[in-house]
């Protein structure tokens, strides 16, 4: 995606947070087809378009999908071609580490794959965001049991170079009002900053009840950005190009 430019003249890696995750330390997760970077769908559903993709490129992201298969990405304001089928669409906003008050929380546990089965009871039960079945394994992930029961969650999604997203970020809402929320999203960013990095998240703008929480925890307002998912057409254009392992090269132009 194209973006603000650093003295440098690079783009910053959080005007294009996919990709710069999926080409830094998430790229071994990356699946590629010509310019196109995304995700395996059960990790997270995340996709890395070119800053101005062309036909050829939308070919390639509906051919990493599948008819019928579920693109979502941020930081793109551009309508995808009328074959794809809009199914979300809203604004939000990024926000970084402004002096945020990091700090263990010892009632948290660190969650793995074990607890995925529960994570996922959690995600249905209070519907933070895209949570799959590998999501834990984009990071750290804290959680508080109750009686055995997870009650609350955070963790980590996106890891463009130098910075580490905090998602995930749940309460059941037996818990809610105890503060849970904002412990564990210290916690995590205190995991994040002791190795250097530099927390930051996304929100729905419309959440106005989150955005006022993480502010009031020490993260400020960077942008705003959209976020689409789409699905791809049922019979998508063919794309030829010439295949290397999982990554498709751009045909000639």
């Amino acid at each position: 995606m194209s973006g603000v430019r650093t003295p440098g003249g690079d783009v910053h890696p959080l005007d294009d947070p996919v990709g710069a995750s999926l080409r830094g330390p998430h790229a071994h997760f990356a699946e590629a087809r010509g310019r196109i970077l995304r995700y395996p769908p059960h990790v997270t559903p995340w996709v890395a378009l070119p800053a101005r993709p062309e036909a050829a490129d939308w070919a390639d992201a509906a051919a990493l999908a599948g008819p019928g298969g579920v693109v979502t990405v941020t930081a793109f304001r551009d309508p995808p071609p009328d074959d794809w089928e809009v199914v979300f669409h809203a604004e939000g906003v990024q926000l970084v580490d402004a002096g945020v008050e990091a700090a263990p929380y010892p009632e948290a546990v660190r969650l793995g794959a074990a607890d995925v089965p529960d994570m996922l009871d959690l995600v249905a039960r209070t519907r933070p965001g895209p949570f799959e079945a590998r999501t834990v394994e984009l990071g750290t992930y804290l959680g508080v049991r109750r009686d055995g029961v997870l009650v609350a969650m955070a963790g980590e999604r996106l890891h463009p170079p130098g910075w580490s997203e905090i998602s995930g970020v749940c309460t059941d809402e037996s818990v809610r009002g105890q503060g849970l929320a904002g412990r564990l999203v210290r916690a995590v960013a205190h995991e994040i900053r002791g190795r250097g990095e530099t927390p930051f998240l996304h929100a729905a703008a419309s959440n106005t009840n989150a955005v006022r929480l993480y502010e009031s925890l020490g993260f400020a307002l960077r942008r705003h950005t959209p976020f689409l998912s789409a699905l791809a057409p049922e019979h998508p254009p063919i794309r030829v190009g010439t295949v290397r392992g999982d990554v498709r090269e751009p045909a000639p132009r």
